[in-house]
């Protein structure tokens, strides 16, 4: 079986030698390299060392190394291309098709060309990378602002040398000139994203101007590509490469190279979202994190952190972005088996401002408070949501079951799915049929999922609510009496709460009632639509002369119904919120839930006794 020699190396580069390694000898760090006692031959004193930038390991007792193919076919007595669909297992990386001799030496070449142009482009990077630096260090007004900047944000020197952080000067063709005396072939010079081209006008100029540059750096630490941050209110405010034959999106993470060291040690990753929250951690400090480049969590990412750890902390903006983009970034990461939490910092703050303002030790205290991932998307989903709302139900279950399908582990998977509609408060008898969607580790198509999520979260119309607007309906008199006691959480979570709001309106602006009119106050609800014909074709409860006694006592009978309803589903509601506030440690927020059960109590006795006493 004969695989493409491009693909080989590739392999090769991005596979985690430590982690491969490490269950047949235990290494400990020592400088750059891992040492550990030679699992090829018996020894007191560690003589076997692992570098895992240069890709190979060597016993300096008994002689043997090599790359990690070698490794193994030494260790498990594999043929070399066991060896290769070995280490691509291990790494998370799919096989391709075995090539045949006849289609391999085409291949080849191409993937050398393409390579090769990758490798001429990283050299402009590079040339752009020292002449950005350099540049940041000179004596003009907006290189001595763009210092002024770094130092109001805390970044010491020594920080901007291991980020290589630059200014690109406010200039046209500053860059492109010095590329050209450099000897740079225009066509390479065009695909390196460095440079814009305006066809129509046939100009070629410089893509950064007056921006503080942070390059991108690959595994090996060699420049990719760069993010630019504007100066001012120049606009936009952030500026990134475009994709290159060096550089795709979605296949790096801002920090790991400077990173990945302590990664491997700590056993645990922090992901942020943009350039400067990972440099105001690691300026102070805290040096195991990596960022998401201010574009979607994507699952090469995701297979490229898992090379040196399966544990992550997510620290993402607490806005309704950050926890979004934190949410996508669960479902992308449980497919390659992580163990996820998850934290905002108080006041939404950004790692940034946090850090700089409260410490690391600040920090730390507050990434120890993370989350489990599946408790941080349970609190989003409820928040500024009535779950006993069949609507804001649906809304919260849709955001949570993309989240649950993405689990592997079966035994994982299904204790997530149970507490998840438990916290949702779906009905059991609706739980089968979304947990095979779950289950399937696939949800199906959008419109047939909300299908799903309708039927297992549809309110029924219950006796007291139908029996109530039945008595109204035709009845203006009724309607005077009765509507003023109405209060909109009696009737907000059920099934006619829009023919309910339907009716006040109609009563406030003098409306006859009709179907079209209550039809149209209802909105598109497919419940009133089915209900409002039907309630139409009912009779008048009374006579035009006849007394109101008795259809008031029967109508405030069932005002007392729906309101003890609504009270007790309020106190299971509280029930579950408690509950969470409980797990999250919230212990203010638990008392005051757990009081506000109480009165409620209280208050549902107190109703009861009314009921009884009619």
């Amino acid at each position: 079986m004969l695989y493409d020699q491009y693909f080989i190396e590739d392999l090769k580069n991005r596979a985690d030698l430590v982690r491969i390694i490490e269950p047949f000898a235990a290494l400990k760090k020592k400088g750059s390299n891992w040492m550990g006692c030679c699992p090829f031959h018996s020894e007191k004193t560690p003589s076997f060392s692992v570098s895992p930038s240069k890709g190979f390991y060597k016993c300096f007792g008994c002689g043997k190394g090599g790359s990690v193919y070698n490794f193994l076919m030494e260790m498990e007595g594999l043929s070399f291309p066991e060896a290769v669909k070995a280490v691509a297992e291990r790494t998370g990386i799919p096989l391709p098709e075995p090539v045949d001799d006849v289609n391999y030496q085409k291949n080849k070449k191409k993937k050398e060309a393409k390579k090769k142009i990758a490798d001429q482009v990283i050299d402009l990077n590079r040339i752009a990378l020292e002449f950005w630096e350099a540049e940041l260090q000179k004596k003009y007004a907006k290189a001595k602002a763009a210092r002024e900047y770094l130092e109001t944000r805390g970044i010491s020197e020594e920080t901007q040398k291991a980020f290589h952080i630059g200014f690109s000067p406010d200039s046209w063709d500053s860059l492109l000139n010095l590329l050209k005396d450099k000897g740079a072939k225009d066509e390479i010079v065009e695909q390196s994203g460095l440079v814009s081209v305006k066809e129509e006008k046939d100009r070629v100029f410089d893509r950064f101007r007056g921006r503080i540059m942070f390059p991108i750096l690959d595994l090996n630490g060699n420049p990719v590509a760069f993010g630019a941050r504007a100066m001012g209110s120049d606009e936009p405010k952030y500026l990134n490469s475009p994709e290159t034959p060096a550089y795709t999106k979605g296949r790096h993470l801002y920090g790991l190279f400077q990173g990945k060291n302590e990664i491997r040690l700590k056993k645990f990753v922090i992901l942020v979202e943009g350039y400067l929250d990972l440099i105001a951690l690691y300026q102070h400090g805290i040096t195991n994190v990596v960022a998401s480049l201010g574009t979607a969590f994507t699952s090469e990412q995701s297979k490229l952190l898992s090379r040196f750890a399966k544990k992550v902390v997510i620290n993402y903006d607490g806005d309704t972005a950050g926890i979004e983009a934190a949410r996508k970034a669960i479902e992308v990461l449980l497919p390659n088996n992580f163990d996820i939490k998850v934290f905002t910092l108080p006041d939404r703050a950004d790692p940034d401002d946090y850090v700089r303002q409260y410490g690391s030790d600040e920090y730390n205290t507050q990434r120890g408070k993370a989350r489990s991932y599946l408790q941080f998307v349970l609190d989003h989903a409820l928040r500024q949501r009535n779950i006993l709302n069949p609507r804001h139900q649906a809304d919260a279950l849709s955001e949570v079951l993309p989240v649950i399908s993405a689990i592997r582990n079966p035994i994982e998977k299904r204790s997530s799915f149970d507490q998840s509609v438990s916290s949702l408060m779906i009905a059991k008898p609706q739980q089968t049929e979304l947990w095979r969607s779950v289950k399937a580790g696939s949800l199906p198509i959008e419109n047939i999922l909300n299908k799903q999520i309708k039927r297992a979260t549809q309110a029924k119309i219950t006796v007291a609510e139908q029996h109530l607007l039945e008595l109204l309906v035709y009845d203006s008199e009724l309607q005077e009496k009765i509507l003023p006691q109405l209060e909109e959480s009696d009737y907000e979570t059920l099934a006619t709460a829009l023919v309910f709001r339907a009716l006040f309106e109609i009563n406030d602006k003098n409306l006859v009632i009709s179907r079209e009119n209550l039809l149209e106050l209802a909105g598109d609800d497919e419940t009133a639509t089915d209900f409002v014909p039907l309630l139409l074709m009912t009779e008048p409860r009374r006579e035009p002369d006849e007394a109101i006694d008795s259809v008031l006592h029967e109508a405030e009978n069932c005002v007392f119904t729906l309101r003890l309803m609504a009270i007790s589903s309020r106190i299971a509601e509280i029930s579950q919120e408690a509950l969470h506030a409980e797990q999250s440690g919230q212990e203010i927020l638990h008392n005051r839930l757990t009081f506000e059960q109480l009165e409620l109590e209280k208050i549902k006795r107190e109703l009861l006794n009314r009921i009884r006493q009619t």
